[in-house]
């Protein structure tokens, strides 16, 4: 039976490896990421689903980079697929898939290639977001298309709630492509590299608001970056505001003026206002109505 080495993380990963195993598909090496204690864990483990069905699974910050490669090497899998993992592999270990290595990438390629590209579509106003998967070449989500799934991404919509879509299309794009990555019959559709837009990782702090930006682009911002990730953040009146939920809405005043404030705080942008729909102050608890308890007229941020 044709062999698999998976590397997974996340749900993608999850969803993935549940797919193969639901269709008693040879897994025979699972790599995986020890969870971060300092991230908030909404995604289910790959780990637990591969021990609890007696597959093999490691992780690679627990196992030497060239013990791995040497036990991958001795596997000889038929395919390496890569899902939502959160290293490059090297190139002399991909080559070690007979038939072939595969990634999952969140995106629609060539747009959006590297990091949190989930995020970084909806912070840019997407409307559709995705699943590419795509041969695996020495440069990151560069190589050849084997398969995409879009999704539509609603206005209200977070990047958790896209998410949740692109995982699902995952599972659809897998599904309707294993059969061909394990024959090495996978379909090569060159990028176009002219459309190509890469982007890096994000941290807490790329969540702090600029209230000169027109109001749009604020609350996509918001949607971007809204539970379970950081969240999108200012400093008010001496404490910190964490905007979860907001909407454009019409206003006009100095940005970061409290145009009003209750029971939907307003906040003047550079281009109209924010009406705040879910909101903390520092570790308190969220709230969806109410004052935040600052003068209309005083300025954050």
């Amino acid at each position: 039976m044709p062999g698999i080495v998976l590397f997974g993380y996340s749900d993608v990963g999850y969803v993935c490896l549940e797919l193969l195993l639901s269709q008693r598909r040879d897994v025979r090496l699972v790599v995986t990421h020890e969870d971060d204690p300092g991230e908030a864990k909404w995604f289910r483990s790959v780990g637990e689903l591969a021990r609890k069905s007696g597959i093999e699974t490691t992780t690679v910050e627990t196992r030497d980079g060239a013990g791995l490669e040497a036990r991958i090497a001795e596997i000889a899998p038929d395919i390496i697929l890569s899902c939502y993992y959160r290293r490059m592999i090297p190139a002399r270990v991909l080559a070690l898939a007979g038939k072939g290595a595969f990634n999952m990438h969140g995106s629609l390629l060539p747009k959006y290639r590297g990091r949190a590209p989930v995020n970084w579509a909806i912070l840019h106003g997407e409307t559709q977001v995705g699943i590419t998967l795509h041969h695996m070449v020495k440069r990151a989500d560069a190589g050849d298309i084997v398969d995409a799934e879009a999704v539509k991404v609603e206005p209200d919509e977070t990047a958790y709630d896209a998410m949740k879509k692109v995982v699902g299309a995952a599972q659809i794009v897998l599904n309707r492509q294993i059969d061909a990555l394990l024959a090495g019959t996978a379909p090569r559709i060159p990028q176009n590299e002219g459309d190509a837009t890469y982007f890096g990782g994000r941290k807490p702090e790329d969540g702090r608001i600029d209230w000169s930006w027109p109001a749009a682009r604020i609350v996509n911002l918001v949607r971007a970056v809204s539970e379970p990730y950081p969240g999108a953040f200012s400093d008010a009146g001496g404490q910190r505001l964490f905007v979860w939920r907001a909407r454009p809405v019409a206003g006009q005043g100095a940005p970061g003026t409290v145009l009003a404030d209750g029971p939907r705080p307003v906040i003047a942008a550079g281009d109209g206002a924010v009406e705040l729909g879910r909101w903390s102050l520092d570790a308190g608890p969220k709230r969806e109505a109410g004052p935040l308890g600052l003068a209309v007229g005083s300025r954050i941020g």
